[in-house]
């Protein structure tokens, strides 16, 4: 009995030992619970720069380059050769009016010419005067049986002689009087000189050069070069800025006709546009012409949406925060923006930027392009 106790309470004792090793505290036994799961990682989608479809006021333009020349030059040559200048009341840069005085030839030869031949008809008028008195007393002695026949039809031959005389002389004066009026040279046109080649003792010639060359009414063009696939599209009477030089105001002109050529081998057409202010340039000028075709309102979006596949062109549509790939059919460029003749409605939500790295089918986090 006495050894039980002991052993009973050598077994108390290790167990409060162990107790007290364990930090004193006795923690009554529980079931061991799992871990719980941690929780799935957040997917985050792409911030994407959208925008929204919209109308736009585009205008279609057309450029050409070409120089400035005349409307119509018009080349000043005598009316009458073989005679030396003797004078010129006119110069390169004068502005002139139609039969206006430029130049006049010498008048020496004609002067003497016409005097002879005044003399000569003097002559022609008294032998046809004499002849008709002839004539007629003739006429009147064949009447009366005095005289043959012969004799009558010899009278009313010389008669009609002598006067055909008189109209020939007459014809040669009225024409050397015509000639002297041709010794002045006379401008055709009001307008600007622009060239001289006239010169005092030189002979007057309708070969070679001209005496003077004029721009009719001082009006000026510029003919421009328009590429082959933008002649269709230039029409007569459309408006147009002209460009020229550093530091010269644009001016503005309006075409006035479209040649129907193409050059073969350049494969440019040319257009004609006449200029508002012509004081303002020089013939012989380099000009750039701004042609507007057409103005309109129009659904536009940046051209830096737009992007291709193959032969089509595409946008990326954003709904419901998927992108989509459309065909779109486009129109005129202006500037920075391309008119969607199909495809697109005004108020569609597209990717900004057709480089993004978006993908058909793709989820998206939109947001909305900021407006400066």
């Amino acid at each position: 009995m006495r050894l039980t106790l002991s052993r009973t309470a050598l077994l108390m004792a290790t167990a409060l030992s162990g107790l007290a090793l364990s930090g004193g505290i006795v923690q009554p036994l529980r079931a061991e619970t799992a871990t719980p799961a941690a929780p799935a990682a957040e997917i985050v989608l792409p911030a994407i720069t959208v925008t929204t479809v919209a109308s736009h006021k585009l205008e279609d333009h057309v450029l050409a380059s070409g120089m400035i020349t005349p409307v119509e030059q018009v080349s000043v040559v005598p009316l009458l050769e073989g005679q030396p200048i003797e004078s010129l009341a006119a110069d390169v840069g004068d502005t002139v009016t139609a039969g206006q005085v430029l130049a006049t030839l010498s008048t020496a030869t004609l002067t003497i010419t016409q005097s002879q031949l005044q003399a000569t008809l003097s002559s022609a008028k008294s032998s046809a005067a004499e002849a008709k008195k002839t004539a007629d007393r003739t006429a009147a002695l064949f009447a009366q049986g005095s005289t043959s026949a012969a004799s009558n039809d010899q009278a009313q031959a010389a008669l009609i002689a002598a006067s055909a005389q008189v109209t020939s002389v007459q014809s040669q004066l009225d024409t050397v009087a015509l000639q002297l009026t041709r010794t002045n040279v006379v401008s055709p046109v009001a307008g600007l000189i622009t060239a001289r080649n006239a010169q005092i003792g030189s002979i007057a010639s309708a070969q070679g050069n001209p005496l003077f060359v004029i721009i009719r009414d001082n009006a000026l063009e510029l003919r421009a070069d328009v590429a082959e696939s933008d002649m269709p599209r230039v029409v007569k009477g459309q408006s147009a800025t002209i460009t020229l030089a550093a530091n010269v105001p644009s001016l503005t002109g309006t075409l006035r006709l479209v040649e129907p050529n193409v050059d073969v081998a350049t494969r440019l057409g040319r257009a004609r546009i006449a200029l508002d202010k012509p004081d303002q340039v020089r013939a012989g000028m380099y000009a750039e012409a701004d042609i507007l075709i057409a103005t309109h309102n129009a659904v536009a979006v940046p051209v830096t949406a737009l992007g291709s596949e193959g032969n089509e062109s595409t946008v990326m549509v954003v709904k419901d925060g998927v992108v989509h790939r459309t065909t779109v059919t486009t129109g005129i460029r202006d500037g920075g923006w391309i008119e969607v003749l199909t495809g697109l409605s005004a108020g569609d939500t597209i990717v900004a930027k057709a480089g993004a790295f978006v993908t058909d089918g793709d989820k998206i986090n939109p947001v909305p392009a900021t407006t400066n």
